[in-house]
């Protein structure tokens, strides 16, 4: 039987506002030592991810991460996942897409956040040779 996203995501996920500026997301994160946030904006109802990627981005052009906000760098344009997809459906998603981390939705409701590693660390665990933990 194959493995699902439930049983590789992590349930506790890192929830910002769009007015956070990314050094309160990038302190956020490495507190929790997360490489994503998801991003509500209780003004649309909507939900979005900003990553450790987009925050790189911000700071390579320069910008200022005090001055910076949540919002301006948040993707919105999100591909879901549900706890019933598979690793190879959720690794098949984030290979078309070109992305690290999707958010798990239960229905409407935010159930977690599968990453990467995440899924590489489910494929090969109990394997000979395979380390537990993955350094981050």
């Amino acid at each position: 039987m194959p493995t699902l996203v439930h049983d590789a995501m992590s349930k506790v996920v890192l929830t910002i506002g769009p007015a956070h500026t990314l050094r309160q997301a990038a302190q956020l994160m490495a507190a929790r030592r997360v490489g994503a946030a998801v991003v509500f904006d209780p003004d649309t109802s909507g939900l979005g991810i900003l990553t450790e990627r987009d925050i790189l981005n911000s700071l390579g052009a320069g910008q200022d991460p005090d001055r910076e906000s949540a919002h301006d760098h948040t993707t919105t344009d999100v591909v879901f996942a549900t706890p019933e997809w598979t690793l190879d459906d959720a690794a098949g998603a984030m290979t078309r897409g070109g992305f690290r981390h999707l958010i798990v939705l239960d229905g409407q409701e935010v159930a977690g956040v599968v990453s990467v590693r995440d899924i590489v660390r489910c494929w090969t665990a109990g394997r000979p040779g395979a380390v537990d933990t993955l350094a981050v």
